[in-house]
């Protein structure tokens, strides 16, 4: 009888979820696993915390106190003792490139270089124990650098003249080559750059190697074709990255349709581990349109969203602003047009496909949201397949203030990515000047204004851990503690708003709010454990931390040893 009471107090209290027999009697179901032994923080406002969680077939039957969890446990039941450690629900990057992550842990990889002879060293370093044909690197900023300049061919030439070398800026929207690739491309200081780009030429008027935004495509052929199997492992090694670093899922951006099949195929057979959420390359959209949403049968790689650009980055000058740059004659670029755009943006909202546009300078936000008013007004509601689209702003890093009322207005989603302000703090007043400083990074004006932000890294342009991104967005410091006296630490976040943006709000801004985002009874059983409590550290402490446990879909994808 007492195990009756207790057991009845158990369902009254903590609302898991119990089998009906045949009989007229009830039986608690036994979990598959069990999780506790740390504090427990669900995202779900109507119980924000918890002592234990149990799961049973991938979801969560149970969130509450320890010693009704224990009324779950069998024979077969795992226990995870956190052993203090912090669980929370699954992380997602909001925004990152999957294939680049890989790509990055197999090639050239110039993250964090601190200086042009630095730069010039590892790429001799590289030469002198790889044979490429072609030498491809990514990975390198130029705005900490001693040097105070981009890098030209010829200081690539110093080190490596007898084959192409190309090296990606870490945003992606440059690159430098050596002397010998742009031979090989055609490109010289008479070469007319495409539409949407630039070729940066020096007093003399001969090209410097460095190429911004779709100048880059003119070297892009000789870069050696990935093949299918470079692609899976490419795609393999990122999904392992960020399964250490406590990602669950990650909103793959710019994906070409062939990416999509390889990925579909990887995580039925479990060589990638994670949810992925995919944006794909606007030369495939008609993949989406003609034939609707792609899943895989796990329904873990789900395919429902068409990536477009607005506009360059703000590194490289390429970012669209109202007015000129404070510190060069350019506005910046814009890399699409109206004319092209708008019959996708329709096309989108009649067949149900998310749109996800990057746009970082004031003017290409505006431009954003102009374009997406003016698609909505033309596609109404009656005449979408889905009533709310859920359209997004990827990157949304500098907006006029008087733009920032019309995302919630409109429905629009700023994606944004919190470490790119305290690397591009360094270098954007002089960019910007301080007027525009004030709608820069304005995550806590957007919530406050009625948005929500799924938070990301766009990694590899950043490294893509998870703690890092936190703590910028609480911190809003970089990772030496410094801010500057022009950060605008108003615009930083609480710790609840930064749970949320890497939890709920990703969930939200790929429709998955139902299953996804939250721990909570009924839900798909996603958890990260860092540790490190988000919630009550210190915030020095938080980018020190890791993770120590990946779930995803009740299975364990990552474990500390």
């Amino acid at each position: 009888m007492r195990f009756i009471s207790t057991l009845c107090a158990a369902i009254a209290l903590s609302g898991a979820a119990f089998a009906q027999s045949d009989e007229t009697a009830t039986a608690p179901q036994v979990a598959d696993m069990v999780v506790w032994g740390g504090p427990i923080y669900t995202a779900d406002d109507s119980q924000p915390t918890a002592e234990a969680v149990a799961i049973r077939d991938g979801h969560f039957i149970f969130v509450g106190a320890r010693a009704d969890a224990q009324l779950l446990v069998g024979p077969d039941t795992r226990v995870i003792s956190l052993d203090g450690a912090a669980l929370f629900p699954g992380f997602v990057d909001a925004h990152a490139h999957l294939a680049g992550i890989g790509e990055r842990e197999l090639t050239l990889n110039l993250e964090g270089t601190p200086s042009l002879a630095a730069l010039k060293e590892a790429i001799q370093s590289w030469r002198m124990t790889n044979r490429p044909d072609v030498l491809v690197g990514r990975g390198w900023i130029e705005t900490h650098w001693p040097e105070g300049r981009f890098p030209s061919r010829w200081d690539l030439d110093d080190v490596v003249p007898d084959i192409p070398v190309i090296l990606v800026r870490a945003d992606g929207h440059a690159l430098v080559a050596n002397s010998l690739a742009l031979s090989k491309a055609g490109i010289d200081g008479t070469t007319t750059p495409p539409y949407g780009g630039d070729i940066i030429k020096n007093a003399l008027g001969e090209a410097t190697g460095m190429l911004i935004d779709a100048a880059q495509d003119l070297v892009s052929g000789l870069i050696p074709a990935a093949t299918p199997e470079s692609r899976a492992q490419e795609l393999t090694t990122g999904a392992q990255v960020y399964a250490r670093y406590g990602w669950t899922g990650t909103h793959n951006m710019s994906v070409p349709w062939t990416d999509v099949k390889i990925l579909e195929r990887l995580s039925d057979e479990g060589d990638v581990g994670i949810r992925v959420y995919n944006s794909i390359e606007p030369k495939d959209a008609e993949q989406l349109f003609t034939g609707g949403m792609s899943t895989s049968r796990n329904g873990h790689i789900v395919t429902r969203a068409i990536k477009l650009y607005m506009d360059g980055a703000l590194g490289s000058r390429g970012a669209a602003l109202l007015e000129p740059y404070s510190d060069a004659d350019t506005s910046g670029l814009l890399l699409t047009t109206k004319e092209n755009t708008m019959p996708i943006l329709r096309r989108a909202l009649a067949n149900g496909i998310q749109i996800n546009m990057h746009a970082i300078g004031d003017r290409g936000n505006r431009l954003l949201l102009d374009w997406f008013e003016e698609a909505f007004t033309s596609v109404p509601s009656i005449e979408r397949a889905v009533a709310e689209p859920r359209w997004r702003d990827e990157h949304s890093q500098i907006v006029n203030r008087a733009d920032i009322p019309r995302f919630a207005r409109l429905g629009v989603i700023p994606s944004m990515q919190p470490s790119h302000a305290i690397g591009d703090f360094f270098f954007a007043p002089a960019r910007l000047g301080e007027d525009r400083l004030n709608g820069a990074y304005a995550w806590a004006s957007l919530i406050k204004a009625g948005s929500i932000i799924p938070g990301g890294s766009d990694a590899p342009v950043e490294r893509g851990d998870p703690l890092i991104e936190f703590y910028a967005a609480v911190a809003r410091k970089d990772l030496k503690g410094f801010q500057g006296p022009d950060w605008h630490p108003e615009e930083a976040v609480t710790r609840g708003q930064a749970l949320k943006m890497f939890t709920l709000w990703p969930a939200i801004a790929s429709f998955a709010e139902d299953r996804l985002g939250s721990i909570t009874v009924g839900k798909e059983a996603d958890l990260t454990a860092f540790n490190i409590d988000l919630m009550t550290a210190d915030e020095a402490a938080i980018p020190k931390g890791h993770a120590v446990l990946t779930v995803v879909d009740g299975a364990v994808v990552f474990e500390e040893q």
